[in-house]
């Protein structure tokens, strides 16, 4: 107890550690904010008017899929804050300190989950203020948060894995948008599958994003879910699964080497 008890306070610590970087860098705040905000703008008033979405406004087809890519990216700060931690020498500093040697990667990914509900809030205020409503129960509002929520911890993960393999926190920025941005476009998020060319249109049905988004929609909008709410939580788990004892074995060689 007295372990766990060290180790849920080391955590915390580090979590507030992660927090306090972005009032002192709030250029970090741009992708939070000005960022999601922008592709709203672009997609509802630009391209919204070309994009058929049988059956919905196009307006509340497409805050659920911005949520969910915003949501995702959320864990580049963990990226960006272990790579400089890396790069400036501070692991070896944490290294020598009497504290929980997994507080560092479970403060950070706890760090994330704290600026996700900013996130959500400041995309929630943008979407209902360009048309989104809700069409569904409270209970199913609130199940569609928490698992944005638990979508966001599982990438701060897969984050936390790019920040300590990249060589600098430009090269963690870079690797995360480059691997992720384009699964997120190749799926249901800003456009109908079935608008999809026929080759593209097997791979977009079954990224993973495409089930997320869809459970996103189903508890947001009230309509029929199908198997996506339940394999939206199997694939969050199984990122989980695969990337956090990556990111803590990685962390191991770091501090070890």
């Amino acid at each position: 107890m007295t372990a766990l008890r060290y180790g849920v306070s080391d955590t915390l610590v580090l979590a507030k550690r992660s927090l306090l970087r972005i009032p002192r860098q709030p250029d970090l705040l741009v992708g939070f904010t000005v960022q999601p905000i922008l592709f709203v703008l672009l997609f509802v008033y630009v391209f919204g008017g070309a994009i058929q979405t049988p059956g919905f406004d196009y307006v509340d087809f497409l805050i659920p899929g911005i949520i969910v890519q915003s949501i995702v990216f959320g864990g580049f700060v963990t990226a960006l804050g272990l790579s400089d931690d890396l790069k400036k020498g501070l692991m070896d500093r944490f290294r020598s300190l009497p504290m929980t040697r997994s507080a560092l990667l479970t403060g950070r990914t706890l760090g994330d989950v704290v600026t996700n509900i900013f996130q959500l809030i400041v995309m929630f205020g943008v979407g209902l203020a360009v048309g989104f409503n809700f069409s569904s129960s409270v209970g199913e509002v609130v199940a569609g948060i928490a698992l944005l929520l638990f979508i966001g911890y599982a990438f701060s993960w897969v984050f936390a894995f790019i920040g300590l393999t990249a060589s600098s926190p430009e090269a963690a920025n870079a690797y995360g948008f480059t691997i992720l941005f384009p699964l997120t476009f190749v799926s249901s998020a800003f456009v109908p599958v079935a608008s999809m060319p026929g080759w593209l249109q097997p791979i977009a049905e079954h990224n993973p994003f495409t089930t997320m988004v869809n459970a996103a929609r189903a508890l947001f909008l009230g309509v029929p879910a199908g198997n996506d709410v339940w394999l939206a939580v199997v694939w969050t788990i199984a990122i989980i699964v695969v990337f956090a004892p990556l990111a803590a074995w990685r962390y191991r060689r770091v501090v070890t080497r």
